[in-house]
């Protein structure tokens, strides 16, 4: 009788680490997921659209076509007036608005030291395009950033992360 009760004692067992093995999922591949993310830093400054457009005419142009959003400013063309359409730039929090032909009261130079006292590092490729100066540099915080910069008096009108 031991024997028995052994032999179903053994057969049971047996039954259940089989059912226990077929009852487990099979092991997960791991895979690798590359994400990239690119931000624009938009500051809760930022002027809406009709106040934008309000400091077009304020500035003198009495015609607005194309406004929109782009690489961290309002882009646009506007009509003067002269009647000649020009391309603009402005700024998202102070409204001041860049005439893309109008020269530049800073010269390159000036800009990196401008950009190094506000705590920029590695400022490089420095140029003077549509109105504004463009710069890639390392933020105060260390992250690779484009800028965007007055050429009046140097402030960053725009940063976007790298």
């Amino acid at each position: 009788m031991d024997k028995r009760m052994l032999s179903a004692a053994l057969a049971a067992s047996l039954l259940c680490a089989g059912g226990m093995a077929c009852a487990q999922t099979p092991p997960v591949q791991a895979t690798q997921t590359t994400t990239t993310t690119t931000t624009v830093e938009t500051s809760s400054n930022a002027l809406t659209e009709d106040q934008i457009k309000t400091d077009i005419g304020n500035a003198g142009y009495k015609e607005v076509k194309g406004l929109e959003f782009k690489n961290g400013v309002w882009m646009a063309k506007a009509r003067g007036g002269n009647d000649n359409w020009v391309r603009i730039r402005i700024g998202p929090t102070t409204g001041k608005v860049y005439q893309a032909d109008a020269p530049s009261r800073l010269n390159q130079d000036e800009i990196k030291a401008k950009l190094t006292a506000a705590g920029y590092q590695n400022v490089h490729d420095v140029e003077f395009d549509d109105g504004l100066w463009s710069a890639d540099a390392k933020s105060p915080q260390g992250e690779d950033v484009d800028l965007l910069v007055d050429p009046d008096d140097g402030s960053v009108v725009a940063s976007q992360h790298d």
